[in-house]
């Protein structure tokens, strides 16, 4: 009698493309560029690795998924059961029109299987689980901001529907004395008293929730000295330095200035082909929490750094003169590249001074 013989894959690879989902995972198979199977399991890092050993024992494992709403929770897991997981941007995986035409589970991972094995998909950058924290904690502080300016617009509306416009207009700040003021307000019918009542008591809430972070991201700000280096350069506030340091996470990561700007967006989209080029203006592609709070850093800076003053100016006013708009995304490209070289040296920024228009020049081309 023939004793069974023992399954060993030692030396082969396979490839797992995986398209995560709460309820199930669809994962498809692959080795040496041969279609195996796609499976439907539970989402479970840990019942992945007991199929691929008990069906392909003795093989290395090659994974990869879409980042989304799961996080890295299942690549932390894959990763200690002996995978080499790779997460990836979903618009940087290349795609058929038929893939996009007829777009399901398993036709998504088998596409990133085949691209895995193929080499074409590059992992995003994965933080550790301390940096993770800290970009939950920057992206619930603006999530706050969001609610309460969303309230705000609610409040605005009932006053300009009910012609109460003018008690609302003649302010320019939210401040506390003023959402008491208004609180005490009686519009025409009950309610519609009531439905106002109801926002203010909802924009108080939202106040407090947001004063909780803010004190949070404080204690955190005095203990990371990258944080307190980045304040040193004008126009970067508490917020903005925080968000930088929750996205960015490590400055070292990117090659150089013009990586750092194209991963934030401050780049243009270009469309060229032979001898015909057009500039769309800035990419749409960037990362949205950095992106907004650098331009608006820039408009701060260009009044309280006297190089970045000249720049400016030099910019709108000189011979080949933009627009205010267009110049302050360069500006903002500026305090990016301002905003690396403090974090790579470890010094705080000095603020210089212009002394010949030769130096302007040079300023202008960095």
């Amino acid at each position: 009698m023939r004793e069974p013989k023992i399954l060993d894959f030692t030396g082969k690879c396979f490839y797992l493309g995986i398209d995560v989902h709460k309820s199930n995972w669809k994962v498809t198979i692959r080795s040496n560029d041969t279609f195996l199977k796609t499976i439907s399991m539970d989402p479970s890092p840990l019942k992945l690795s007991k199929y691929m050993k008990q069906n392909y024992p003795g093989g290395t494992y090659y994974s990869v998924y879409e980042a989304g709403f799961s996080g890295y929770w299942a690549h932390r897991q894959l990763d200690t059961l002996g995978f080499k997981n790779i997460i990836v941007n979903p618009s940087d995986v290349p795609t058929t029109h038929k893939e996009k035409d007829r777009k399901d589970d398993p036709i998504d991972s088998n596409k990133l299987s085949r691209e895995l094995c193929n080499g074409s998909l590059q992992s995003i950058y994965i933080p550790n689980t301390y940096m993770e924290s800290m970009r939950i904690l920057s992206r619930c502080l603006l999530q706050y901001t969001r609610r309460s300016t969303q309230v705000k617009c609610r409040i605005k509306a009932l006053f300009n529907f009910t012609k109460e416009s003018s008690s609302i207009d003649e302010y320019k700040r939210w401040s506390q004395a003023y959402i008491k003021e208004i609180s005490t307000y009686t519009l025409n019918e009950k309610s519609t008293t009531f439905v106002l009542k109801h926002h203010i008591q909802e924009l108080e809430h939202i106040r407090k929730a947001r004063l909780k972070i803010l004190q949070e991201i404080r204690i955190i700000s005095k203990q990371e000295p990258v944080l307190k280096l980045l304040r040193t350069i004008p126009g970067i506030g508490c917020i903005t330095a925080f968000t930088l340091f929750a996205e960015l996470v490590d400055i070292k990561r990117f090659r150089n200035l013009d990586h750092l700007a194209s991963y934030v967006g401050l780049v243009p989209s270009i469309s060229k082909s032979d001898n015909s080029e057009v500039i769309r203006g800035i990419t749409n592609r960037h990362c949205k929490h950095i992106r907004h709070m650098l331009i608006e850093s820039a408009w701060i800076s260009i009044r309280t750094d006297p190089v970045l003053t000249i720049a400016f100016d030099e910019l709108t006013k000189g011979k080949h003169r933009h627009s205010k708009k267009t110049a302050i995304i360069r500006i903002a490209k500026k305090l990016l590249n301002r905003i690396r070289a403090v974090w790579l040296e470890g010094k705080p920024y000095a603020i210089g001074t212009i002394e010949t228009q030769k130096a302007v020049k040079v300023a202008i081309k960095k």
